[in-house]
């Protein structure tokens, strides 16, 4: 865990990170897709989340091994 504080695009990819989460589980658990039951099966806006939660995935999978540039040092865990 970092220390707390993150940039405002790190708090959106984790925010992403984590609906994306959700939606995997309840479609693991209950087969309910709340993205598309929501937006409509691969609709335009439906689209533009899943990619958007993918590009969050992405980066960060890469903040594992980098850290972010907009972050303050001191919440990537070097001092």
């Amino acid at each position: 865990m970092t220390s707390g504080k993150s940039c405002g695009v790190c708090k959106v990819v984790g925010i992403l990170v984590g609906i994306g989460a959700l939606n995997w589980g309840l479609l693991a658990f209950f087969q309910l897709d709340l993205v598309a039951k929501l937006l409509g099966d691969m609709t335009g806006p439906a689209k533009a989340v899943y990619g958007a939660i993918g590009i969050a995935g992405a980066l960060k999978l890469i903040s594992l091994v980098k850290c972010c540039p907009a972050c303050s040092k001191g919440s990537c865990g070097t001092k």
